[in-house]
């Protein structure tokens, strides 16, 4: 282990695993799993696990289901409908936030992360996906420093991640939201009215596949 890794107490490491679990869609919605199951999966002890599992309860990406189990939250149409509002008014808000702080390397590093997203789209490589899309909002989100919504952020993706996953599992490729070019253009212009609008759009097609995925049953 390296004088880094040492530095972090593998309680964090181990939530911070199940939470991209979650997120990244590892776990898929309405499944039950063992916590023995997720002591094997991540490789770590009883305390560790039971006390991640304890704190993504809390914040609604986990649901006790008796029997040592437990289940990402299956995502009701009236959840969605909570969720995307939050998100429609946190995000380009701090996308807004973020556009006069972003410097030149910023935006060269979230174009260069752009082109991840673009290439597990094209390869089909879905949790690469998620996890590049992930990694751009919030490198564009961090830049805002604002800690309060940035928290709010993160929460409301735990809540809608898996059934993103969900969704584009079922529908291709064409259901992934990436309108990250727009909002690129936005950046190098520094223009933050674009940028939050861009953003805003990329959020509302995610939503509105969802939505649709909801309202055929699935």
């Amino acid at each position: 282990m390296d004088s880094d890794a040492r530095k972090i107490p593998s309680h964090e490491v181990t939530y911070a695993r199940l939470r991209d679990m979650i997120l990244f869609g590892h776990l898929a919605p309405g499944a039950p799993v063992t916590i023995q199951g997720l002591i094997a999966e991540l490789d770590a002890g009883m305390t560790p696990v039971r006390e991640a599992i304890r704190r993504l309860t809390a914040e609604g990406a986990l649901l006790p289901q008796g029997n040592r189990r437990v289940a990402v939250p299956e995502l009701s149409a009236d959840l969605l409908e909570q969720v995307a509002f939050a998100r429609l008014a946190i995000e380009p808000r701090l996308a807004e936030l973020a556009a006069p702080r972003l410097t030149g390397v910023q935006i060269d590093r979230l174009e260069a992360i752009d082109g991840a997203v673009n290439r597990a789209i094209e390869a089909g490589k879905l949790p690469d996906y998620l996890a590049a899309n992930h990694a751009f909002h919030f490198a564009l989100y961090e830049a805002a420093e604002a800690p309060v919504l940035l928290d709010l952020a993160r929460s409301l993706w735990l809540r809608a991640g898996p059934s993103l996953r969900a969704v584009i599992d079922r529908y291709g490729r064409e259901a992934a939201p990436d309108l990250h070019r727009a909002a690129l253009e936005a950046m190098r212009a520094g223009d933050a009215k674009a940028l939050a609008r861009a953003i805003e759009a990329d959020i509302q097609q995610g939503v509105d596949h969802i939505r649709q995925a909801l309202a055929e049953g699935h």
